[in-house]
């Protein structure tokens, strides 16, 4: 047979079936080949929100997005070149996702009457014999057959073998990208070491589907994706949460604190929990509370005993913890409250990503009550912003909200991690013993930017005052005193104005301020802004990117930026937050663009808008 191989710069793959099917980690897997074989990616699982989703069902369907190449890349991906599909639900679902003339692997298996009928699709109506499919290069195998086959041998029962069908998949496109499968073999000898004949079946399958696309008359398209070129260093595949958790760890360490932390399971934020609790060695400590508010109140404590305290979670569980934000703020005391957002309003979209918990972070607390805001614009670069918003916490005796969300806490993409060496310096500055001879101590005395010092339980001659009614300004004592409890609310807010001296000014990403519009944009619309701006330039179309990472307070230079430019573009995945803060800082013209479907933009749509906006 003549096998063509053809060079690519890049290419989306598109993983999906049931949830049963083990698509997650076909998915992590082929990630995980990739960024060692020296691409660029960036990857989108999709997750259905019942931890059981009925079978063969559209909400049962689980999904996995890879976008890798010899370039750089920034996003997922918007359609994909590759659909590999385990059953009709799957089809049904993505096949929108699709390019024209894209390729589908097809699971026949997976298309039988009883599937069909939970994919409510009529039989008459079968895509594989409709002729609906003409349009794209089709290539049908019964894989929960050669599955069997590989495995007739086994000891295992039917449905054991059955559950090894991924693998024959991960074969299968190993094969097609020209990938060896040795990285995989040591994931599964690792996983299932303890499991022999459950190993064995596994790297059984993997070698069938790889050497049944290599002989397989039907198929005999080869890729070739050459490694991309990248700044020297040492990378490692990372995901959002993981990154987060290294941040967190970091940051500990370079301040010589020990971390607490304290919360409560919730998708999308209890993978940081998982991290965290693996790394006890470097003094972690995890509390796993009865619910969201002992989560946070236990890091409260945490913090006044003088460790670097965390607590996480997402909107709902953000919402219980918000009397206890108040307390934080109040007290001065560092906190860390990571947010990894996902759709709503309460219960919501527990799996989907959404940005629409600004506004809760901004102001979502009884009285005034600022608390610094920052946000991440991708994977790797949740490790960059925890550890941020761990600096500001201690430096400035604050709570912070760190936000995520679901797309960039559960996606993927290569990391250049940094030396214990490169990163900023904490500065802690605990209070000092002192003497009966020392005049009376003032806790709430403040330094040139607004900040009290941190005074530990046990430290001689510090004792003072705790608890959310007012205090006086410098003793800490209870105080009613009108004059008082305005100085006290102006001060609080003046000390996170001062936070704006001590961040980076705000840069353009991407064009100058003589570019014709600016896409402003924050958190994980990075890669697709990215995308589409570097795509135009490579159109004449001279379009600047700017992405805010620090949102409260904003960077001191960001209304003379937005200033210079006459059209404003702000992508968002909510009903328009950002983009009322600015309107309401700045008086500019901005102009919304709002998804809220649960899913990240595509870069076309923000491509779309912007030569929308251009024409008008």
């Amino acid at each position: 047979m003549t096998q063509v191989q053809q060079k690519l710069e890049q290419v989306t793959v598109l993983f999906a079936g049931d949830s049963g099917d083990g698509i997650q980690l076909t998915g992590t897997q082929f990630t995980t080949n990739t960024a060692l074989f020296g691409n660029d990616l960036s990857t989108f699982p999709d997750f259905p929100a019942e931890i059981r989703a009925p079978l063969g069902t559209i909400a049962g369907v689980s999904g996995f997005q890879i976008h890798f190449g010899s370039v750089d890349i920034y996003s997922p991906g918007d359609r994909c070149d590759v659909l590999v599909v385990m059953n009709a639900a799957a089809l049904k679902k993505n096949i929108s996702r699709l390019k024209e003339r894209g390729t589908i692997i097809v699971n026949t298996s997976g298309f039988d009457k009883r599937n069909l009928r939970l994919a409510g699709i009529k039989e008459v109506e079968n895509p594989l014999n409709n002729h609906s499919l003409e349009g794209f290069k089709v290539h049908e195998f019964d894989i929960t057959k050669l599955t069997r086959e590989s495995l007739k041998d086994s000891k295992l029962g039917t449905k054991d073998r059955d559950r090894s069908k991924n693998m024959f998949v991960l074969g299968f496109v190993y094969w097609m990208y020209n990938r060896k499968i040795d990285s995989s073999i040591d994931f599964l000898k690792a996983k299932f070491a303890a499991k022999p004949e459950i190993l064995d079946a596994n790297i059984t399958v993997l070698k069938a589907g790889y050497h049944f696309a290599d002989t397989c008359e039907t198929f005999s398209n080869r890729f070739e994706v050459k490694p991309t070129k990248m700044a020297t260093g040492s990378y490692r595949n990372i995901i959002g949460n993981q990154a987060t958790a290294l941040g967190l760890i970091a940051a500990a360490h370079k301040s010589k604190l020990d971390l607490f932390y304290g919360g409560y399971p919730i998708t999308p934020a209890s993978d940081i929990l998982h991290e965290l609790a693996k790394h006890k060695n470097f003094g972690i400590k995890t509390f796993q509370a009865e619910d969201e508010i002992a989560g946070i109140c236990a890091a409260i404590g945490a913090s006044f005993g003088g460790d670097l305290a965390v607590t996480a979670s997402s909107g709902p569980g953000i919402a219980l913890k918000g009397e206890a934000l108040g307390l934080a703020m109040m007290l001065e005391i560092p906190l860390v409250v990571v947010n990894v957002q996902r759709g709503g309003p309460s219960t919501g979209l527990p799996t989907k990503t959404e940005q629409a918990d600004l506004m809760q972070a901004v102001y979502g607390r009884n009285g005034e009550a600022p608390i610094p805001v920052i946000a991440a614009t991708s994977p790797s670069d949740c490790f960059t912003m925890a550890y941020e918003a761990c600096r500001i916490a201690i430096e400035f005796m604050t709570p912070v909200f760190f936000l995520s969300d679901g797309y960039i806490a559960n996606g993927a993409e290569p990391w250049r991690y940094p030396k214990a060496s490169d990163l900023k310096e904490i500065n802690v500055q605990f209070a000092k013993e002192r003497s009966q001879d020392d005049p009376a101590y003032l806790p709430y005395k403040r330094n040139e930017k607004f900040v009290r010092e941190w005074a530990i339980p046990g430290t001689k001659g510090v004792e003072h005052r705790l608890g959310g009614l007012e205090k006086d300004k410098e003793t800490g004592n209870v105080s009613y005193e009108p004059e008082n409890h305005e100085y006290m609310v102006k001060v609080r807010a003046q000390k996170i104005a001062e936070i704006a001296n001590h961040i980076p000014e705000q840069d353009l990403d991407n064009g100058t301020e003589k570019s014709k519009l600016l896409v402003l944009g924050w958190g994980s619309t990075y890669g697709s802004i990215k995308t589409v701006v570097k795509e135009l330039a490579t159109e004449g179309i001279d379009i600047a990117h700017a992405q805010i990472k620090y949102i409260q307070p904003m960077p001191r230079n960001l209304g003379d930026l937005l200033s210079k430019f006459d059209k404003i573009l702000i992508p968002e995945m909510n009903n328009g937050q950002l983009i009322t803060l600015i309107r309401d800082q700045y008086l500019v013209d901005a102009k919304p663009l709002n998804k809220i479907k649960g899913v990240p933009f595509e870069a076309r749509e923000i491509k779309e808008a912007i030569l929308n906006m251009l024409k008008n």
